[in-house]
């Protein structure tokens, strides 16, 4: 059900239009995963276990079939593919990371476009994903771990620390911002329970002072990518107005309109800049999907160097010694970078990582594992950024045999060997560790994760 003040609202806004686009709200919402290309190339989807149709605004993602349940497959444990609202794809491909940029996701929970940007980047350069609630930064940690992200740190802060700790350090920044979820009503009936008018005010207000933080962090020439999942105005073109009225050096860049994207509403603002058509919305009633709102914006302003500190490795020798053993009898390949430990664990930093000492840091690059007593247990994160053949020793289960479900389970299996620690694969995917002892392999698959 609608709020009624919506309707009212998006009929005056819409005009002829709202007859179409409530329309929308009566057929079917689209189901869409985006292809890890980490771990699959994108043709793989011509060979998925499910019916896949190309999104044409995202070289990656995919439309899915209702009846699919791309979630219950292992190689959605197994970190190939993420599963996402269509329409949100398209806000990273609007900010096209590089690999070595130093890139900020600033409100970044659960991990959709974290995992997006991190798989362009190629895992080289450094990605911070920040998120400011601890409930969802659990999540967040999840999904960068399970698509084999290692050039990710995980930080659960407030917009305003980052800005005091890191001005004029990115090279990209997104800010997909919270909002008021009317482009989601369709598809979280809960989003509409919320909304007001005096809702979005106070949304379209949060939202400046996280854009202020943002801008603050961007370096000279840096791209910031604003979005929100909202239609209204307040929040959407009104903001990215009031961004170019409080800095003069921001300039709006241009979004490919393609695949049903249609350009901005200068009209629905009070200076009605012409330049805002460069900005991109996303119809439920225009293409398969709901409803999202991108903005592209440059810094032209000078911006002194960053004379923060970098991070040094502190990890114990002793550790660190134990880990390359385990690396030498296990892997066919050495992991090269920073080692930081917190506790008993190791976890190896992304290149040119700053000092991330007295942040709130949730996983900092790759989680290598922990030493205990005289050996060291790898990290499941450690065997999701593996491929196959990195590993001296492999169990390869198919993704459609008992062991595997057994497996996912958290079971032990027979096998009569007796190597020690193997990459359990499916379908020659990485999948998780098992040490194989006297003939039985000890599941090693995280408890929290298992198949229930």
């Amino acid at each position: 059900m609608l709020p009624e003040q919506f309707v009212e609202k998006m009929k005056t806004l819409l005009q002829e239009e709202a007859d179409e686009f409530f329309a929308a709200y009566k057929r079917e919402k689209a189901n869409g995963l985006r292809v890890n290309p980490l771990k699959v190339r994108p043709a793989w989807a011509e060979t998925a276990p499910f019916s896949l149709t190309p999104i044409p605004f995202c070289p990656t993602g995919f439309y899915c079939g209702r009846s699919d349940q791309p979630g219950k497959h292992p190689y959605h444990a197994a970190g190939l593919y993420y599963i996402q609202e269509p329409s949100a794809m398209a806000v990273a491909e609007a900010l096209q990371p590089e690999p070595g940029d130093m890139v900020l996701d600033l409100c970044a929970a659960p991990g959709g476009k974290t995992t997006q940007l991190g798989a362009m980047m190629k895992n080289k350069g450094l990605l911070v994903a920040n998120e400011i609630h601890p409930k969802r930064v659990k999540a967040l940690a999840e999904n960068v771990e399970r698509f084999g992200l290692t050039n990710t740190v995980v930080i659960n802060e407030t917009p305003e620390a980052l800005a005091e700790r890191f001005p004029g350090f990115f090279d990209k920044i997104l800010v997909d911002a919270p909002c008021s979820g009317e482009g989601m009503f369709r598809k979280e009936e809960e989003a509409a329970s919320f909304w007001s008018p005096a809702y979005v005010e106070q949304c379209a207000a949060r939202q400046r002072r996280i854009l202020e933080s943002a801008y603050a962090m961007l370096k000279e020439g840096g791209i910031l990518v604003y979005s929100t999942c909202t239609f209204s105005p307040e929040e959407n073109e009104q903001t990215v107005e009031w961004l170019l009225e409080t800095y003069d050096d921001l300039r709006l860049l241009p979004i490919a309109k393609i695949g049903g994207i249609e350009p901005g509403r200068p009209e629905w603002t009070k200076t009605n800049r012409a330049e805002l058509e460069c900005v991109a919305r996303l119809w439920p009633h225009r293409l398969k999907g709901e409803g999202h709102f991108v903005a592209k914006l440059q810094k032209q302003r000078p911006t002194p160097p960053w004379s923060g500190r970098w991070a040094k490795a502190n990890a114990p020798k002793a550790a660190v010694r134990l880990y390359r053993q385990f690396e030498q009898q296990s892997l066919q390949t050495e992991q090269h970078g920073t080692v930081i430990s917190f506790g008993s664990h190791l976890a190896m930093l992304p290149d040119r990582c700053p000092d991330l000492s007295g942040l709130k840091v949730m996983r900092a690059g790759l989680h290598l594992g922990e030493t205990k007593k005289e050996r060291f247990e790898p990290n499941h994160a450690l065997a999701l950024a593996l491929r196959a053949g990195e590993a001296k020793h492999v169990l390869d289960l198919s993704s459609s045999s008992r062991e595997c479900l057994q497996y996912w389970r958290g079971e032990t299996l027979s096998t009569g060997g007796d190597r020690g620690w193997l990459l359990v694969t499916v379908d020659g995917f990485p999948f998780a560790w098992g040490k194989e002892v006297k003939g039985t392999v000890k599941n090693f698959y995280p408890k929290g994760l298992r198949l229930v």
